[in-house]
């Protein structure tokens, strides 16, 4: 691979009071972050001030898990806080130029509902929206939405590619410069620069068109979170970031080839998909002072929690084994299979118990866990990125705020050191600060009347 000579991207992942399972324990997060947007407010305008590409939100439209003695003592079940879009509206109103991404899934939502959506958001942050597609991986989700059960993983998978195409359909609705607004005529818009989309496909039937103008972006820039075959597939033909999980050189070099290398099959140029895998960092000045931090957030674990947490990853009941079990062979899952694979692999390759397990995604979730100095985390980011593992990280503070401050005020300012990392925004959209092209218009020049309304 050539030597890189692009800069690394960063985002910053927003869990309410830090991704660590038992951050709203810790003294030093802010307990009810969830629903507390002062709380918000400080943290984007932190990861603002330090530069990062985008603050990325995860969603889920269930709470996650039925055990209540779990969920009453856990704070990242999607339990107690914001609707995200909501949410990235209000920081909108409080940041400049940082990217806004959302999560939206493809199975519980209509393409003209999100569509719509992240449109206005993208005009109500003068181009920074940023939609995360998902296709949801929990099967509580079904129950909120008149079904009994989830649609099978090939299934969400094939809605999840129409579904796309018809929304980014939608977003070229309208000509850049159909709005005209010309009090003199008395036109508001050009008439012959409304396109309809008069889509019908397998999944959708969709007439058009969208009842907003075409974004500032063009299209809001597009994210994907999956990594089983037919995630990378997807990714490969739509997104221009992906989020995703892998905890060795190794696995994140054949990832990023792998997804790059499915591009050119859909005349698409690698450079145009960032690939952002998650990494949690606990930085200390001194090593033993991020591994007495790290030690401290682990001693918070309430043992249910931990195993209530593996089992909602790796989509089985682990009830008939002890925690000193090794884990079990577990049957495949309707959910998200790319991370159960990665919770197997890992206990395979360790030899991990139940109990060790939970213990060591208890942080991440099964993304990259990194502890120690400045320097040291500078280098492990470092040696992922110029190894063509990465084109940068969605950073996911243990706590929050402090997590969020100590990467922005030590971490940073030794990747910019390097010359690894910005000092200042190349652009005003999410798009150009990425260095992502803005779509073209899916129609030609010459314009197509629209047909009257019935």
């Amino acid at each position: 691979m050539p030597a890189r000579s692009d800069r690394m991207r960063l985002g910053a992942f927003l869990y309410p009071g830090g991704h660590h399972v038992a951050a709203w324990r810790h003294p030093s997060a802010q307990a009810d972050a969830g629903v507390n947007a002062a709380h918000y407010r400080r943290i984007a305008r932190t990861a603002e001030a330090a530069k990062f590409d985008l603050i990325f939100l995860a969603d889920g439209v269930a709470v996650r898990g039925e055990d209540i003695d779990a969920l009453s003592r856990t704070a990242i079940r999607y339990v107690g806080q914001f609707e995200p879009l909501t949410l990235l509206s209000h920081l909108a109103a409080v940041t400049e130029r940082i990217g806004l991404v959302a999560t939206a899934s493809t199975t519980y939502n209509e393409p003209f509902h999100v569509a719509r959506k992240f449109a206005s958001l993208d005009h109500l942050s003068e181009g920074r929206a940023g939609w995360n597609l998902v296709t949801s991986a929990d099967p509580r989700e079904a129950w909120n939405f008149s079904r009994e059960s989830h649609l099978a993983h090939a299934h969400r998978y094939t809605r999840a590619e129409e579904f796309v195409d018809v929304v980014r359909g939608l977003w070229d609705s309208y000509a850049d410069d159909a709005f005209v607004r010309d009090r003199e005529s008395g036109r508001f818009f050009d008439p012959d620069r409304l396109h309809l989309l008069a889509h019908e496909g397998a999944h959708f039937s969709v007439r058009g068109p969208l009842n907003v103008p075409r974004p500032p972006q063009g299209h809001p820039v597009v994210v994907q979170a999956g990594s089983s075959e037919a995630g990378k597939a997807l990714a490969a033909r739509t997104a221009e970031i992906v989020f995703t999980a892998q905890t060795s050189l190794e696995d994140a070099t054949a990832f990023y080839a792998d997804v790059k290398g499915r591009m050119a099959g859909f005349g698409r140029d690698p450079d145009h998909l960032k690939i952002m895998p998650g990494a949690f960092p606990v930085v200390g000045r001194t090593e033993s002072e991020a591994q007495d931090r790290y030690g401290e957030l682990q001693d918070l674990i309430h043992p249910v929690v931990g195993r209530s947490l593996l089992e909602q990853l790796a989509g089985a009941d682990l009830s008939a084994y002890p925690d000193d079990a090794l884990v079990p062979d577990l049957p495949e899952t309707e959910g998200g299979k790319s991370r159960q694979a990665l919770m197997l692999t890992l206990a395979r390759r360790e030899k991990l118990t139940i109990r060790e397990l939970y213990l060591r995604i208890a942080g991440a979730r099964g993304h990259w866990t990194l502890v120690g100095t400045p320097s040291r985390i500078a280098d492990a980011l470092q040696e992922r990125f110029e190894a063509h593992g990465a084109d940068g990280f969605n950073i996911m503070p243990p706590t929050l705020p402090g997590g969020l401050d100590d990467f922005a005020t030590l971490v940073i300012p030794e990747l910019q050191r390097r010359g690894l990392f910005r000092r200042d925004y190349e652009g005003r959209t999410l798009r150009e600060n990425l260095g992502l092209p803005r779509p073209p218009h899916r129609h030609p020049a010459a314009a197509i009347r629209a047909p009257a309304a019935p």
